[in-house]
């Protein structure tokens, strides 16, 4: 089975690999790129908690921060891996891998609160916990001539699904959680599965799945 990879080119590899592994043929056509809103330092003194809801945070905050937060929070253990990656223990990670289950993760925790995150990202999060917010990274749609032919596409976020909506695709289409699945069907986009952990290896638990109930 042919499965089309829509993540940035500097990101696509960690999910191709572990396609290949389940057998897939992969087809790699990058269909966003995520760029650095700034080199500036972010003061994280004197917040009790700095969230990052995707790798891309966790990156720019690992990158940019001007000393070891007291406390990080991440919204799942892809996110929480690239902290780790960067020497950094996060003290709460979310059980459900959206802005919903991280909100709820900090029931009882109390304190000035961070969240370092995508420019446009949802309020929801910062919102509920009354944080302040730092923009550290835009998303931006590569141009596409015509998308690669595969028998299914794994999107790993609303903006990828946005995208491949706007390049023509139509599905059949696996997301990686509920607010991927939105925005591609709001793209016209036939969603088929969405992953029930809403990482990379929950994409591949989920294409793998589809692929047994799928005819040959």
């Amino acid at each position: 089975m042919k499965v089309l990879v829509t993540r940035p080119a500097a990101q696509a590899q960690p999910l191709s690999d572990a396609l290949r592994a389940q057998g897939f043929d992969v087809v790699e056509q990058p269909l966003i790129e995520i760029e650095p809103l700034s080199d500036e330092p972010i003061d994280v003194d004197g917040y009790d908690w700095v969230v990052v809801t995707s790798p891309n945070g966790a990156r720019e905050l690992a990158r940019r921060a001007m000393s070891r937060p007291a406390r990080v929070a991440a919204i799942g253990p892809g996110t929480a891996d690239t902290l780790a990656a960067a020497g950094w223990d996060p003290g709460l990670v979310a059980s459900v891998h959206t802005q919903e289950g991280l909100v709820e993760a900090f029931a009882g925790r109390h304190g000035l609160v961070l969240f370092v995150g995508a420019e446009g990202a949802r309020d929801h999060l910062a919102d509920e916990l009354d944080a302040h917010f730092v923009a550290a990274y835009r998303t931006v749609e590569q141009p596409v001539e015509q998308l690669a032919e595969a028998d299914v596409v794994l999107l790993a976020s609303p903006s990828a699904a946005r995208a491949y909506g706007r390049a023509g695709g139509s599905g059949p289409a696996i997301s990686i959680g509920p607010q991927t699945t939105g925005a591609a069907r709001s793209a016209g986009v036939e969603v088929v599965a969405e992953a029930e952990s809403h990482d990379l290896r929950g994409l591949v638990d989920s294409a793998a799945a589809w692929r047994a109930s799928s005819p040959s």
